[in-house]
């Protein structure tokens, strides 16, 4: 049992920290209240090969470690969390296509999506079916050598940058149960009939846009149906979600680690009678306490990623990690932001954009409740166990 990164690990962590204090720490405030788009930060990113985290080597990409992909949404988040939800759909996405495409899909969109050239996100979410996704409706109707798409999706990430942008609808909605007749369609860049229709107004998670996306008769060549099989898209889809769920769980632990740092560091410089308010006992168990919830995610989101890397279905212990660093996240910011007093509440501090960015670990890449029903089912059915 070994509870230490490796020196390759620990020297790439520090490669991204200074990244994340070069180029993201000084501006994200300002940016973030401008709503300017981090042009410069998203070609830095492509230049040190982070947008082929999760693509093969033969295509170029880093073909990254799970410990070493969590580090990647852990240290950009502490720095500003939307910028890591740039990285996390694209990411998302490439392994969707590295591990179920067919080999002309690979060969045709990973190189590109490897250097960032191309970039994506994916298409899941619906106005009114979000958890469900099952209740989609979306389709996909075969017409010849091409597949006609019409529907609506919603909070999609990258939206204006994806190409292609994977597209989950139903190219059987007869089908039942409807999973078996779902499948993910690679929409290309430029498709007619694929509108952005709107950004989506939101508490946190600037920095990214999340688009409203139309789809009105788009036309893509059958060669476009990932896998080239139809039916398999809801498989295609939860198999990736257990990476999107490390993703996301790493996120949560990096939002948790820098309201930590932000609360311990204002606890030694900010005097009250007297003394440092790190002197009151009240303070110190919200430091400890914070401390001890930090830790702890940061070994279920470690673990998670240690067991996919040897081979292991993480259902259980994605959704762990989720769940528990998530809420971590969300515990820490408003303790943080108690810490801090009066100036927790102010733009002009870290923490009120931690807090606000916190909220949406708890919900993307399924609720937490959803997480509790994956844990409970994986133990019930004995496909995990604990202790």
């Amino acid at each position: 049992m070994d509870f230490e990164l490796s020196d390759e690990q620990r020297m790439f962590r520090d490669v991204l920290r200074d990244f994340v204090d070069r180029e993201i720490r000084p501006v994200a405030q300002e940016w973030e209240d401008s709503g300017r788009y981090p042009t410069e930060i998203v070609e830095t990113m492509r230049s040190m090969g982070l947008f082929g985290l999760t693509v093969p080597e033969e295509y170029g990409g880093l073909g990254a470690d799970m410990i070493s992909f969590a580090l990647v949404f852990e240290e950009i988040a502490k720095g500003w969390m939307g910028i890591a939800g740039i990285l996390g759909s694209h990411s998302l996405s490439c392994w969707l296509i590295a591990r179920h495409g067919t080999p002309e899909q690979k060969q045709r969109f990973l190189p590109g999506l490897a250097t960032g050239k191309r970039r994506t996100g994916i298409a899941l979410t619906e106005p009114d079916a979000g958890t469900d996704l099952q209740g989609i409706t979306t389709t996909a109707v075969r017409d010849g050598d091409a597949y006609v798409l019409n529907g609506r999706k919603t909070w999609i990430t990258n939206a204006r940058h994806a190409d292609p942008l994977p597209v989950l609808c139903k190219t059987d909605p007869a089908a039942s149960p409807a999973h078996r007749g779902m499948s993910v369609i690679l929409v290309e860049a430029g498709t007619p009939g694929f509108v952005v229709e709107r950004d989506l107004p939101k508490l946190g998670y600037k920095g990214t846009e999340s688009c409203e996306v139309l789809l009105d008769d788009v036309r893509v060549p059958a060669t476009n149906l990932l896998g080239g099989t139809e039916g398999r898209g809801m498989q295609q889809v939860l198999s990736g979600l257990e990476t999107g769920r490390i993703n996301v769980a790493a996120r949560a632990l990096g939002i948790a680690q820098a309201a930590y740092d932000e609360a311990l560091r204002y606890a030694g410089q900010r005097r009250a009678f007297g003394q440092a308010i790190g002197e009151f006992q009240a303070i110190q168990l919200k430091l400890a306490e914070m401390a001890t919830q930090v830790q702890a995610a940061r070994l279920l989101v470690y673990w998670a990623a240690s067991r996919s890397d040897n081979g292991h279905r993480v259902d259980m212990e994605a959704g762990m990690a989720k769940a528990f660093a998530s809420e971590a996240a969300m515990s820490c910011a408003l303790n943080a932001m108690q810490v801090h007093g009066g100036y927790g509440y102010s733009k002009e501090f870290v923490v009120e954009r931690l807090y606000r960015d916190a909220p949406l670990m708890m919900i993307g890449e399924g609720t937490n409740d959803i997480q509790r029903v994956v844990i409970a089912r994986s133990l019930l059915s004995g496909a995990a166990t604990i202790g």
